[in-house]
């Protein structure tokens, strides 16, 4: 795509009318200004692309046999580990990654921070897809998708945390939508819509921090349900909720680092100059927050450590695997932000960054999977599973690729 953007005047479609006055229609938007034939040539062009169809083509299969066959087709699902990969990764993974939206919404609309405006859009569509692929990976885990009204609206259970959960992240979607028309009012040349959100932006800003705050902290609340299955080290019913809200911030700015990373690499063609050029400076802001969250969020590991009386859990083996784990995927990119922000290494920043998302993935894991029925077994993934893991995680490549190569995400749509 880049070669064909440096050969054919015009492109990237980056406003509403061609150079000769004329208007793009919504055909040569979908293409990108190309001919059927070019845009699929550069397609298979495309070496990433036979990757996704590789996963797809044994992924989508596999989706049908877990809802043809059920789940237990699919996974080791038992009453003895109620959740697995699909919402160990899928739900309790994606949802602290997608913190970006409210945490660089709050920082533009509420403290002014304009010098974080050419990477708000970025965030808050990082913010909607991560929740929105998280609602996937719950339905795969549940079937039966046909019957979500039930629980939400037909038999209330208002004092279940998971209903709580459930409305806080259908409401908070709504939020995030309605943060990207004026994305999608520009690229389809409706100016109203845009003023309209625009004139509420404040109202949904607001309500996106309060559905957040509490969804990300009822994920760690839904674990006190079974208390007693889960290791002390990852388990404390009073600071759980703390410890999913507060990893759930740096979880949110380390993504868009990688996310803004990836695409100054392989997608500069599609950014525009006020992108690129605040990048960096943009990116070391990112890695001071994410800093100041992590350093909150070990005080508050301690804190919990002391308040249980869980000392002598240090000194196990199990103990050892828990301080790895704060080791390599908190205090490590803290160490790594401290020095890069310290001495404007960018490139430090954005490896610390991928530390930190891992570190957070390998954290709900443990939580999940690893340190669940810790006193009998430990349940591994089957590959079926693994696998509709990376199928879903392709289908979220493939949108989110998608829509930056036409939305005005990380360019600014030039108006005739």
């Amino acid at each position: 795509m880049k070669a064909l953007v440096n050969e054919a005047p015009g492109l990237p479609i980056d406003r509403s009318r061609k150079d000769h006055a004329s208007s793009w229609n919504v055909r040569e938007k979908l293409l990108l200004g190309l001919s059927v034939r070019d845009y699929l040539a550069q397609m298979m062009r495309n070496p990433v692309n036979w990757v996704l169809a590789a996963i797809l083509l044994l992924g989508i299969p596999l989706l049908g046999q877990r809802y043809l066959f059920g789940l237990a087709t699919v996974t080791h699902g038992s009453q003895d580990y109620p959740w697995g990969l699909l919402l160990g990764f899928g739900l309790f993974g994606m949802v602290p990654l997608s913190a970006s939206g409210f945490l660089l919404s709050t920082a533009v609309e509420i403290f002014h921070r304009k010098d974080f405006l050419p990477i708000e859009r970025l965030a808050l569509l990082n913010g909607l897809l991560g929740y929105f692929f998280a609602v996937i990976y719950l339905l795969v885990d549940l079937g039966m998708p046909w019957r979500l009204t039930y629980p939400m609206v037909v038999s209330f259970g208002p004092a279940a945390v998971l209903f709580l959960v459930a409305w806080h992240v259908a409401t908070y979607l709504s939020v995030q939508i309605a943060e990207m028309v004026p994305a999608f009012a520009e690229w389809v040349g409706w100016p109203a819509a845009k003023r309209w959100i625009k004139s509420i932006a404040l109202g949904l800003t607001i309500a996106g921090i309060i559905l957040s705050t509490l969804h990300q902290g009822a994920l760690g609340a839904l674990f006190c349900y079974a208390p007693a299955k889960i290791h002390p080290l990852w388990m404390s019913p009073e600071f759980l909720w703390l410890h999913f809200f507060c990893s759930s911030i740096f979880a949110g700015l380390c993504m868009v680092i990688i996310v803004s990373t990836l695409l100054k690499h392989f997608m500069a063609w599609r950014c525009d100059d006020r992108f690129l050029d605040n990048l960096d400076r943009i990116t070391i802001g990112l890695a001071k927050g994410s800093a100041y969250a992590m350093i909150t969020y070990l005080v508050i590991k301690l804190v919990a450590i002391a308040h249980d009386q869980e000392w002598q859990y240090l000194i196990t083996g199990w103990g050892f695997y828990y301080l790895l784990e704060l080791g390599i995927g908190v205090v490590l990119p803290m160490v790594m932000f401290a020095r890069g922000v310290r001495n404007h290494n960018v490139a430090i920043l954005r490896f610390g960054a991928l530390i930190a998302v891992l570190g957070i993935i390998w954290n709900r894991l443990n939580t999940v999977l690893v340190a669940y029925n810790w006193r009998h077994y430990q349940e591994l993934p089957t590959w079926q599973e693994t696998w509709i893991v990376f199928t879903v995680l392709a289908f979220y490549f493939i949108i989110y690729r998608f829509i930056l190569y036409r939305l005005p995400v990380v360019f600014a749509w030039k108006q005739p």
